[in-house]
């Protein structure tokens, strides 16, 4: 510039460069302008400190920014409120919120003329580090100092309170704002509408939608993902694509994020074939899908079985040039195993290498398990070795996958070997290995060694879970031991996790086939329906075999009229059902009881 044009740069036209290159984090160039800057002999003023403060508060150099500051006085500069505020905002980006307050201290006791920048810099730095009460007090100390709340001061306190799940309490900011004569923008309501989603309140969220629609502030995309994400999760699709046709009429073409979020929903609800129309849809539209509604879909398919399917949705996914990441293929291993399709399963775990995609734990788990469920443990063992070859560590999930093997085949040596491996390699065993090891013990006749393996996960301070508990009462009912399996599931209920589904199931079934009193099987019909489980027929007709032979069918008729209303059996099929034990028709009655109960509940083995 000097040589070209006889002009020499002043100190205006360096803080421009310096500070386009702050901006651009060139940090060195700007170390390597100022140098140049004081070699030329042109002075500094007080914009030109605040952007190499800014440029060093950017690379987290708090102690030079300060000295800097300390440095100003030589040069007769005396810092202004941009400075004070610009290290303090460092100090905040840092989590030192205290360090913030020490120099807005430092800005007072210079008696620096100060606007609201410096209020509200601290109040978002109470904000963002969650101290919301301590911000709202900090508010109200600096209002008696003559500072006025303003639309940066509210959308940040509204900003910080949805983020603490405070949403309710940023409706009555919203509140004051209004009444403070301050417009909400996009941010206000965008914040508050995914604040009140998040923390479930969708009525308040469209609320607050309904309040921006009539203050005339337009929705954009963010404002109806916010809500579509959330009803769908809450399984209400339908509501949910109303909304997108909302956003569709108004103008608003729906994103990714949006049909993701449609998707994800039609999927849970197990809506799958509107899943792929909507699918189908947005490509139409020329919305692009990503990697996570490819992997959606993929997974929708493979949880039912269309296997080959979600493998053209992956040559489709590959052909439209989006990355099929390690969540692709663990779905789809995953899903070949469970349909028992291993040496599928295995094409695609070696396809894994040849796209360059990284196996993960998950991976090898999905594969090791499959393995063993199809008997092929000497191969799942070694994959394991492979698998520790290339630096993955075997966890719970791996081992107990073994263990299950062993523990079906009825081979224990080996499965207490597995356990012992675990503890070898500092792989703590958790409730589920215990618990397998429990299934497998009392599968083989040996209760006792399961019992004191039971009173272990306890002395380890764990919680047995009903998987743990089960096996064992199912095994003392089996060799009549009646009292002691009752006497272990009053056990659970006390110090276990609470019983489960099969839990109620063993015990009532032994109840009923165990020549007990039959007082105490028709106790625990009541006990288990008052808790919510129905009871397996096949048991149930023993128990009212039982009673019809000792002349108590009015008891028998209470009971039945019990499960109609806890298995919420529709009025006609409970009408039926009562008409014939009235009549006394009690074999026709109860078959409609079984049938209705083994339609809706087919039995499954425990084992």
């Amino acid at each position: 510039m000097e040589q070209q044009f006889a002009l020499k740069p002043g100190t205006f036209t360096y803080n421009i460069l310096l500070n386009v290159l702050v901006d651009g984090n060139k940090l060195k160039l700007v170390e390597s302008v100022h140098s140049m800057m004081f070699s030329r002999g042109v002075k500094p003023d007080v914009s030109t400190f605040n952007i190499l403060i800014k440029g060093l508060c950017k690379a987290h150099q708090i102690r030079p920014a300060i000295l800097l500051i300390e440095d100003m006085p030589n040069y007769g500069l005396a810092p202004d409120e941009t400075t004070f505020t610009t290290i303090m905002q460092g100090y905040i980006e840092e989590g030192n919120l205290d360090g913030a307050m020490r120099i807005r201290e430092q800005m007072r006791s210079a008696q620096c003329p100060s606007s609201n920048v410096a209020g509200n810099v601290l109040i978002h730095g109470y904000c963002k580090e969650g101290r919301i009460e301590e911000a709202l007090n900090f508010v109200q100390e600096i209002s008696l100092e003559g500072f006025s709340p303003d639309q940066f001061t509210f959308n940040t306190l509204v900003n910080g309170l949805c983020k603490s799940g405070h949403a309710k309490h940023a409706l009555e900011i919203l509140n004051i704002m209004l009444e403070e004569g301050f417009d909400p923008d996009i941010f206000t309501y965008n914040t508050l509408i995914s604040g009140l989603c998040k923390s479930g309140e969708v009525e308040e969220a469209v609320e607050v939608l309904n309040q921006m629609l009539s203050r005339d502030c337009s929705p954009n995309t963010v404002t109806y993902n916010a809500l579509i994400s959330t009803l769908c999760k809450e399984n209400q699709v339908e509501q949910a694509t109303e909304f997108a046709r909302a956003l569709t009429n108004k103008g608003i073409l729906p994103d990714v994020c949006t049909f993701n979020s449609l998707i994800q929903g039609l999927c849970l609800s197990r809506n799958h074939k509107h899943a792929m129309e909507l699918f189908n849809e947005m490509t139409n539209k020329g919305c692009r899908p990503d990697e996570f509604t490819y992997n959606m879909l993929i997974d929708s398919l493979c949880s039912r079985g269309k296997l080959d399917e979600a493998l053209d949705l992956l040559k489709e996914m590959e052909s439209s040039g989006c990355a099929r990441n390690v969540i692709t293929y663990n779905t789809l291993i995953d899903g070949f195993c469970k349909n028992n399709k291993i040496d599928e399963a295995e094409e695609i775990f070696d396809q894994m290498e040849l796209q360059g995609v990284s196996r993960n734990l998950v991976t090898y788990n999905s594969l090791i398990d499959g393995l063993c469920k199809s008997k092929r443990v000497e191969e799942a063992a070694q994959l394991m070795d492979q698998m520790i070859m290339e630096g993955l560590k075997p966890d719970k999930f791996t081992y107990n996958s073994l263990l299950s093997h062993f523990c079906r085949a009825g081979d224990i040596k080996k499965a207490a070997d597995i356990v012992q491996t675990m503890t070898s390699n500092s792989c703590e065993a958790d409730v589920v290995t215990y618990g397998t090891l429990i299934q497998g013990l009392c599968k083989a006749g040996r209760i006792e060694i399961a019992s004191r393996l039971l009173r272990t996960i306890q002395m380890k301070g764990m919680t047995p879970a009903p998987q743990a508990y089960n096996p064992v009462i199912q095994a003392l009912f089996k060799w009549k031991r009646t009292k002691e399996a009752v006497r272990l599931f009053r056990e659970m209920e006390e110090k276990g996790d609470p019983p489960d589904a099969i839990s109620y199931k063993i015990v009532f079934r032994g109840l009923c086939s165990g020549g007990g009193p039959i007082g105490e099987a028709v106790d625990f019909v009541v006990e288990m329906t008052e808790k919510g489980f129905v009871p397996e027929f096949s048991s149930f007709f023993m128990l009212a075999e039982g009673l019809r032979a000792l002349s108590m069918e009015e008891t028998l008729i209470k009971l039945v009229e019990r499960i109609t209303k806890k298995a919420k059996f529709s009025d006609n099929e409970a009408s039926m059902i009562m008409g014939f034990l009235k009549i006394r028709k009690f074999e026709d009655g109860l078959a409609t009881l079984g049938s209705i109960l083994n339609s809706r509940k087919p039995k499954r083995g425990y084992w």
